[in-house]
């Protein structure tokens, strides 16, 4: 209960794509931590990505025997960033967890974070410390993307923390002030800040299914995070061009110097062919790290919304 007598209510948004397999075993399992806090309310936001299984049947048939959850329908797929952010836009809770349906994040902590949310937590993270159930692959560049972010952005990214946390509303309302349209949530997460404790998990493997995300995403979701945090890429490229410059200077210098002491030697075709290949490709890498400066400019310009619904199933409560 609240001051003010009212309960206090809990907002649980999921984001689901193609996760038709694991839809009863997360329902099952959220059922089960609703009865352990009969002292609170509890809705549950399931954000259709435009599955092209029976995700969202599933989902409607959930909504219709069960008040507390609500099922959001996306036009298509628009992204797990957007889908969460669709989520939060619709929650209504004092506190707010997503979390992934495939329960490798266990809802069995969600007691835990409301309790430390109750001693005064504004955002409780779930911090990962066992990661066997992903491929060492996996783990390695998880490891690798923490340490490069963290070492290049100012604003610092917990390692081993993903979606799964609860925030409070205030941190939700300030997360929601945030316009940009290319979002990477967890750099998002870290930058509203507020008062913040750390639980920690072992991580399951998934129930059913298998993970949406294949290297060339995680890929590409990686530099996303990097070029939405930080311009250190771009300075690494003018500091690169200026050490290049002196080097270019320095060997003129040389060639100049020896001609004139020396006479003029036989060009050497080799070693011209791999300086002029070595600063092409270094001239279209450094090209390419501004395009992507470039396009997120001209994706922001556009102001389309981040998602569509398609339509709203369940009680809006």
């Amino acid at each position: 209960m609240s001051a003010s007598g009212q309960r206090k209510r809990i907002s649980i948004i999921a984001p689901m794509y193609n996760e038709g397999e694991a839809v009863d075993y997360f329902y099952a399992e959220l059922c089960e931590i609703f009865s352990r806090a009969s002292e609170l309310d509890f809705e549950v936001i399931c954000i259709d990505d435009g599955s092209c299984d029976n995700t969202l049947i599933k989902l409607i048939s959930i909504a219709e025997k069960d008040s507390r959850f609500q099922v959001i329908e996306l036009s298509r797929n628009f992204g797990k960033e957007a889908a969460l952010t669709a989520g939060f836009d619709a929650a209504t809770g004092d506190a707010v967890i997503p979390i992934d349906a495939d329960l490798q994040d266990p809802p069995g902590l969600i007691l835990e974070m409301i309790k430390e949310w109750h001693k005064g937590a504004e955002v409780v993270l779930a911090r990962r410390v066992d990661r066997s159930s992903d491929s060492f692959l996996k783990r390695k560049a998880a490891e690798i993307f923490y340490k490069f972010h963290n070492a290049l952005s100012t604003i610092k990214i917990p390692e081993n923390v993903g979606d799964f946390r609860l925030m409070d509303r205030v941190a939700v309302d300030a997360l929601k002030q945030l316009p940009e349209h290319h979002r990477f949530m967890k750099g998002l997460f870290a930058w509203v800040g507020f008062k913040t404790v750390t639980l920690d998990y072992v991580r399951n493997p998934r129930v059913a299914g298998a993970s949406k995300f294949s290297g060339w995403k995680l890929w590409n979701f990686a530099l996303e995070g990097v070029t939405s945090f930080s311009a250190a890429p771009l300075k690494f490229w003018s500091y690169i061009g200026g050490l290049g410059a002196i080097a270019t200077l320095s060997y003129a210098i040389f060639i100049i110097s020896r001609t004139l002491m020396h006479g003029v030697d036989i060009p050497g075709y080799a070693s011209l062919l791999v300086a002029v290949l070595f600063i092409g490709s270094l001239q279209l890498i450094s090209v390419g790290m501004l395009g992507e400066y470039i396009g997120r400019i001209y994706m922001e310009t556009k102001c389309r919304p981040l998602y569509l619904i398609r339509r709203h199933y369940g009680t809006r409560q």
